[in-house]
């Protein structure tokens, strides 16, 4: 089974306007309410992938209620932690002539809600994979996917972290089995500019130094980079289309991977599938479908580098 923790999940609210005029009333043309988080993604693509998963986190309020009743009525499993006090966030996701994003801050976590997060950490098995992906809210300390890594060292699991920060650099001794940075993070993590492709290796070698084992990087136009654990460097290139919505294609690309690997997809082909499923979804108002996914996955060129 795969696990997914989403720390601090969101109602993602999306409208598009004509242009956004700061200042002054905007109405909308199009608007939709999504179930969101990094993880929540990660657990809707795979469902749209016929990969079952349990999407974990925390809730509050009202509007946790109502993100865990629309995953659950889009047959999503789900076992959150409500805690008291303060709302589950809405995040503004608004695309004008430009993308902009208000994300909300999200409730205070308390200790013993973090004590009964790791708690159910005793439901994961050997075999299973977990997700940890999104931000660390700023009640919980950002070792926290190291912490839960080191509860679960003793069994056979596999953790995919999708994070930034010091939570990701935490995380790293713990030996992930995938990482995957976009190039923004990997360069503030790095604390340089990388620009090249030899440049990029070099930061995501030093990620796989620090105990990563697998490393992919997200570029948007530019494509992908996928470092392996046995030492081989691949190029995604992404094919030509219209970018609708970047939000969820990192989360895709986790999900596209794991969905390769627990296929048994050889190398190669996994991560064709993990960046044909983030663009698919790039190139979507909301999550790629299969469909969207396999039609993409044959135009998407992946070549070892250099």
């Amino acid at each position: 089974m795969i696990y997914t923790l989403t720390l601090n999940p969101a109602l993602d609210y999306l409208v598009t306007l004509p242009q956004l005029l700061p200042g002054s009333t905007n109405r909308t043309t199009f608007e939709e309410v999504q179930w969101g988080g990094k993880g929540i993604n990660v657990s809707r693509l795979l469902k749209n992938l016929k990969i079952e998963s349990v999407a974990m986190g925390f809730l509050a309020g009202f509007t946790g209620q109502a993100l865990k009743q629309g995953l659950q009525s889009q047959g999503l499993n789900t076992n959150f932690i409500e805690v008291e006090g303060g709302l589950t966030r809405i995040n503004i996701k608004v695309k004008a002539l430009e993308e902009t994003e208000i994300n909300g801050s999200g409730p205070s976590i308390s200790t013993q809600s973090i004590e009964a997060l790791m708690e159910k950490m005793d439901l994961i098995g050997d075999g299973d994979l977990l997700v940890m992906a999104g931000n660390v809210p700023a009640s919980i300390d950002d070792d926290i996917y190291g912490r839960i890594m080191e509860c679960l060292k003793n069994r056979s699991i596999l953790c995919a972290v999708d994070t930034s920060g010091q939570a990701l650099a935490k995380a790293l001794p713990y030996r992930p089995f995938v990482i995957k940075p976009n190039l923004k993070e990997l360069n503030a993590l790095c604390g340089s500019e990388a620009k090249t492709d030899l440049e990029i290796v070099a930061q995501a070698k030093n990620l796989q130094a620090q105990g990563a084992q697998n490393v992919m990087v997200s570029m948007a136009g530019q494509g992908a980079l996928f470092l392996s654990s046995d030492g081989q460097v691949w190029k995604a290139t992404v094919p030509d289309g219209e970018v609708q919505n970047s939000a969820g294609a990192g989360d895709s690309m986790i999900a596209g991977f794991l969905a390769g690997h627990l296929w048994g997809c050889p190398l190669e082909q996994t991560f064709r599938l993990a960046a044909a499923a983030g663009t698919a979804t790039a190139f979507s108002t909301t999550l790629a479908t299969l469909t969207e996914i396999t039609a993409l996955v044959e135009r998407t060129v992946v070549s070892l580098w250099p």
